[in-house]
């Protein structure tokens, strides 16, 4: 990378406390994190976790998830295209496996495979915040959460009113086919509206998005609707509804099996739906019971125009029950919570399977000797494949003074085979292994945090061994890949995040933010002889930096990445925005890479070029 572009990216140091965000109407230490058991304010609490915030998510030159999520230290989001067609999630060098992704505590995952964890039918108006956890949470979410989890936090709804989102985009660039004149572009429309009294809230949204792609049979359709309420029975009983549905169909040149794949297809269609209920049984005693639903449908085509051979279709059931309670006592709160999950898949080329998992939770959290804070519990877990298995997990930090803490968590989780480690038949390429352990790791973290006035700092360092690693691997290039128990994954990191807001006047203020994440892992490869067709992709050098401005009705930002994987694969990617504010509309303009990087994310897949985008938003409260 050039010097100029290493300056670029060391003078742009971003807007956004990712670790803490100094808003001029919300201090994140007001925020409170939401978990299934505990509320606990961001100030007080132990574990890495970082905030993307309602008014974050506005700057961001982004229109969906997969790329707001980008900007944050320590998450590797991998797109396979604009416009957050298809895209999978990591964090701290974590698969797309194993990071668990959440709407309001509920779980996304999904048993054929973590590539679909990112089908998340909501759109960024309807968001309140997105809650990143780096490091194990099983004790917090359960299975699954091996290396972190990201917790979507929808909106609350307190008044009427109507909101509609335009935007287009374009690289400019021609598009390839030879029968076809014009260019490369994308379109998309979200429309929503709120409804609000004191006995029942309610919030609907919809959104289209069309594109014909960045280069051949990369085009996209997509469709989401969501719908949220919340009905107050009383001071003390309310009952909370949510349910959602997307469906994708993209060309998949590329994606999976490059380059035989150029004419390729996949069509995923994704429903959800959760009722859950809170109620405060008395001083003392709280209790929140929640049921959950997740349907999946993942037609891939390999040949898009013959559906005769090539074909991969797979349905997918995820039901859930959850029945969650916390007591304050004098000396702490106590957590208790337990879950039921049924999962079951159709497939053509995995067959057809169940299983059930139950999970026990425990947490006792005190605040009682004021400086010292500390929350220790367990994850019970029986898994009708892998039986009972326990992953403790404790939390501690300590407030030297109103500026300084430090603080130190050590945890374990469990990541359990999808149906496609497990039974995949799709020779010659790929077959399961249905003898597969699950994977177990453990992690140890010790950070400090400084904050006073508009400076915050924030660094730490993180050991992780995770037990029984999965990777395909095979004895000759004459067998298909297979799932197997590699080894151990250990990994060594450090953290670091620089935040200063710089109030210029009234109306007037600029905000610098610095992160960045060393890795380093390594794997105990118990197969030396063996063809290993992943190994280490992860992140090792991840730098990320964004300066905001912003005057009057004026807010100008550019948010910039370095990163460098294990495979020495590196590339500079500058994004910004410009937009002009008033009460009740936006307009802004985007341009995404502006120096045309030349990179790829995951796969075979060349990223857009430089892409120019405008948006009007329009917002009225009624």
């Amino acid at each position: 990378m050039s010097t100029k572009k290493l300056l670029f990216l060391f003078c742009s140091i971003p807007t956004f406390a990712f670790t803490q965000s100094l808003n001029d109407t919300t201090k994140i230490s007001e925020v409170i994190i939401q978990e299934n058991r505990f509320q606990i304010p961001f100030n007080q609490h132990s574990r890495n976790i970082q905030v993307l915030t309602q008014k974050d998510l506005k700057k961001l030159p982004s229109s969906s998830i997969n790329e707001v999520l980008r900007y944050v230290s320590g998450v590797d989001i991998r797109q396979r295209g604009p416009f957050g067609t298809q895209a999978d999630i990591g964090i701290d060098g974590g698969s797309f496996d194993q990071t668990l992704v959440l709407i309001n505590g509920v779980k996304l995952s999904d048993p054929q495979t973590g590539h679909h964890m990112l089908n998340i039918p909501i759109p960024l108006e309807a968001i309140e915040r997105i809650e990143i956890l780096r490091g194990p949470a099983s004790r917090m979410y359960g299975i699954n959460a091996l290396t972190g989890a990201v917790n979507i936090v929808t909106k609350q709804v307190e008044h009427n009113s109507v909101f509609t989102h335009l935007y287009a985009g374009s690289s400019f660039d021609k598009v390839e086919e030879t029968d076809k004149d014009g260019i490369y572009y994308g379109t998309g429309i979200q429309v929503g509206g709120t409804f609000y009294n004191k006995s029942n809230q309610h919030q609907l949204y919809a959104s289209k998005e069309h594109s014909n792609g960045q280069r051949y049979n990369t085009g996209s359709d997509n469709e989401r609707i969501y719908y949220q309420n919340n009905l107050v029975i009383n001071s003390d009983n309310r009952i909370q509804m949510m349910a959602g549905y997307m469906n994708n169909k993209f060309g998949a040149n590329g994606y999976y099996a490059a380059p035989g794949d150029i004419n390729s297809e996949e069509l995923v269609e994704t429903f959800l739906s959760s009722i859950s209920s809170q109620h405060q049984l008395n001083d003392h005693w709280y209790l929140n019971p929640r049921i959950n639903y997740r349907y999946n449908d993942d037609d891939y085509r390999y040949f898009k125009d013959d559906l005769s051979k090539g074909r991969s279709h797979h349905y997918t059931h995820s039901l859930s029950g959850e029945l969650n309670a916390y007591r304050q006592f004098k000396y702490g709160d106590l957590g208790l919570g337990v879950e039921s999950r049924h999962e079951k898949i159709n497939s053509s080329n995995i067959g057809d399977h169940s299983r059930n998992n139950l999970g026990f939770f425990t947490e006792f959290r005190s605040t009682y000797f004021r400086k010292f804070i500390f929350n220790l519990g367990a994850y019970i877990n029986y898994n009708s494949d892998y039986d009972w298995q326990v992953f403790p997990g404790l939390d501690i930090s300590y407030l030297i003074n109103d500026n300084w803490k430090i603080s130190a968590s050590s945890g374990t989780s469990q990541r359990i085979p999808t149906f496609t480690d497990l039974y995949l038949n799709q020779r010659p390429g790929n077959i399961g292994n249905p003898d597969l352990k699950s994977e177990n790791a453990w992690q140890n973290e010790i950070g400090t945090s400084y904050t006073k006035g508009n400076l915050s700092i924030r660094a730490g360092y993180f050991y992780r061994d995770i037990d029984n690693f999965i990777d395909w691997m095979r004895e000759s290039t004459d067998v298909p890949y297979q799932a197997n128990n590699l080894g151990n994954n250990k990994t060594h990191g450090i953290f670091s995040n620089l935040l200063y807001n710089y109030q210029i006047a009234e109306s007037k203020s600029l905000n610098f933010n610095f992160s960045y994440s060393y890795l380093k892992p390594s794997i105990v490869n118990n197969y030396k002889n063996s063809i290993i067709k992943y190994g280490i992709e992860s992140l090792k050098h991840q730098a990320i930096g964004t300066i905001s401005f912003h005057t009057g009705n004026w807010n100008f930002i550019t948010a910039n990445r370095w990163l460098q994987r294990t495979t020495n694969n590196s590339y500079f990617v500058s994004d910004a925005r410009i937009a002009f504010q008033k009460s009740k509309y936006t307009i802004y303009a985007d341009v995404q890479n502006i120096f045309d990087a030349q990179y790829i994310e995951v796969g075979a897949v060349p990223m857009p070029s430089r892409w120019a985008t405008l948006g009007f938003k329009y917002n009225i409260k009624l």
